[in-house]
Parts: C-alpha cells; structure tokens; sequence
C-alpha cells in the first residue's frame, strides 16, 4: 500500500461531510440552538473549502487540482470508457471524480456562502436568497448521494476499499493498466 492521500486532504474531507450533515439535520428546526449548529455548520464549510481550494493549489501531489483535473476531451473518453467497462484505474482521483469534487466544493461553497449571506444585515429576509440556499442545498445533497453512488460503483469495479482509503489515505500501487 502507497501513501495516496495526505492528513489533511482525509481530514477536511471528513470535516466536511459532518458539516453538511450537521446543516442538512438542523435545516428545518426553529429551535434556536438547531438554527445556530446550522449557522456554525455553514460557517465550518466555508472555511473548510477555503482552506481546501488553497490546499488544491500548493498541497502534495495528490491533493493538487492540477494533478487530476482534466479537460473535456479526457474526461468525456473515461465516461465512455466506463460505460464499456474498459476504464483504467487511477491512483489519486479519476476523471469524473475529479470534476465531483469539483462540483461538490462549488456547490457547497454557494450555499454556505448564500446561507451567510442571508444572516447578514443587507440581505436579512430577503426571500430569494432564502430559496437560492434551499436550492442549493438540496443540490449539494444531490451531488453527494451520486458521489457515494460513484464511490461504491469504482471500489467495486476495481476492487479496492475507497473510503478505507479515505481514512488511511493508502491506495494499492497502480498496475499495469493504471493511471497514476
């Protein structure tokens, strides 16, 4: 087993998921100690995908945008790949796991940064941002159910414990078809 994803990739990672679960159950409570876990939750995935988006920039290896973000062209060919079973295996993110991430940290950062926006004194009330929060919250919950689907579906096909990796942060070496 190779060391894949660094400490804090894993930690932020996790951190995040128990913010958006933390907003997510305390979304429709009017108890005011629910309304401020919610508040504090949104704050917490704010800071976290701002450290993230930085951490993507200068991190390790595999922690780096640049290192597993790709274009259209390689990214639709993995798809097609995947729909024939035919898709190598990567070592950090794949193509289309990669532009998840990618969706998931906008996503998540419009709807915390409108839930912020919403308590602050120049938007107070106003309905429309209320609506757009809602929105795209239940988009980033969205995202984040087909995430976990496409997560079960590559551990699965490659026969390897991606969310055991996740918490270790070791993958297998790549093979002979793998993409590093």
């Amino acid at each position: 087993m190779i060391k894949v994803w660094d400490l804090l990739v894993r930690v932020l990672h996790w951190i995040l998921v128990g913010g958006v679960l933390i907003a997510w159950i305390t979304s429709e409570s009017a108890e005011p100690m629910a309304q401020r876990w919610h508040e504090w939750a949104g704050f917490t995935v704010l800071g976290v995908i701002a450290l993230r988006l930085f951490w993507g920039l200068v991190g390790s290896r595999h922690a780096r945008f640049g290192q597993f973000v790709r274009g259209p062209g390689q990214t639709l060919l993995y798809a097609r790949q995947t729909l024939h079973s035919s898709e190598p295996r990567h070592l950090g993110h794949n193509p289309l796991g990669a532009w998840m991430i990618v969706a998931l940290l906008s996503v998540g950062f419009l709807a915390a940064g409108s839930g912020w926006l919403s308590i602050t004194d120049r938007f107070w009330g106003e309905e429309w941002l209320a609506e757009w929060h809602e929105r795209l919250a239940d988009l980033l919950l969205g995202l984040a159910a087909i995430h976990v689907g496409g997560v079960l579906f590559a551990s699965l096909r490659h026969r390897e414990n991606l969310i055991g990796a996740m918490f270790s942060g070791r993958k297998r070496p790549p093979g002979l078809h793998d993409i590093d």
